[in-house]
């Protein structure tokens, strides 16, 4: 197999949880272009069809999937839906995620009275809607006889980072699922499932924008202080995370489970020294 081969997606169905979101937009697009036909899962059905739309017209294969993460019998649909229109699951990417206001600490509050339901809330989103996917969907992949799930966690999940408390245990509790279930795929199906996790710096986006910016496009305290912590002096683009994406999902990581690729212009290794 050549190199470029080895690094291809084709004939390969994979579903996509957070299809709808901006990062997920970013990964079904690199699946589609790598020849990879892609299963686009969100609660909002109106922006899932119309990006599978897109990528069917500019000749892939997509399915626009609506459920909610946290909800296993809507998965189960989804799954269904897959089976019915693809006959296989070969990948899952559990890109569903995010954080609330609720469960977001400010400096002064009182850290003896945290909003418990609004910790709460995060975790079920990050950390359910991680491993009831996985729980559906791989069921799927163990059927098909062999696959790859990949997770997304946080530098969050790395280093104590102030206010998210919630999003951190969440992300935190997602490496530890990947490295946990990655040891009990191998001992059930040797190397012919994988899952490893992708470790995003940081990345604007909608879910942090307030955080990191004023409402003029300025960079917050926060912001400038993220930057200065990272070496590469920038934020990332979702864009960026499309090659790893695509080497954990395909054939040339193939000797590779349990692990966690950092992708943050260096923001983990950085100690500020």
């Amino acid at each position: 197999m050549t190199v470029k081969n080895e690094f291809s997606l084709e004939g390969k169905v994979i579903v996509v949880t957070g299809g709808t979101g901006i990062i997920g937009k970013s990964f079904i697009t690199a699946i589609s272009d790598a020849g990879g036909t892609v299963g686009i899962l969100g609660r909002n059905r109106k922006v899932a069809e119309q990006r599978s739309s897109e990528i069917n017209l500019n000749g892939g294969r997509a399915l626009a999937l609506c459920a909610d993460v946290t909800n296993k019998n809507e998965l189960i649909n989804a799954r269904k839906q897959m089976l019915n229109m693809y006959g296989k699951i070969d990948g899952l990417v559990n890109a569903a995620g995010g954080n609330i206001p609720e469960a977001v600490t400010e400096y002064g509050d009182d850290i003896f009275n945290l909003n418990v339901e609004g910790l709460k809330k995060v975790m079920d989103t990050n950390l359910w809607g991680t491993i009831l996917p996985t729980q559906v969907f791989g069921d799927a992949i163990a059927r098909n006889g062999s696959g790859s799930i990949v997770n997304i966690s946080s530098m969050s999940a790395k280093k104590v980072i102030s206010k998210i408390l919630g999003y951190s245990l969440a992300k935190a509790s997602v490496e530890c699922f990947t490295q946990w279930f990655a040891l009990e795929l191998s001992r059930r199906y040797k190397d012919l499932i994988r899952i490893n996790a992708i470790v995003p710096g940081f990345f604007l986006t909608e879910q942090n924008k307030t955080l990191l910016t004023n409402t003029d496009g300025s960079l917050t305290d926060r912001g400038h202080s993220i930057l200065k912590q990272t070496p590469f002096g920038r934020f990332g683009d979702p864009d960026e995370l499309k090659g790893t994406l695509i080497w954990l999902l395909s054939d040339s990581s193939k000797f590779i489970t349990g692990t966690t690729v950092n992708v943050d212009g260096g923001f983990v290794v950085n100690s500020g020294v």
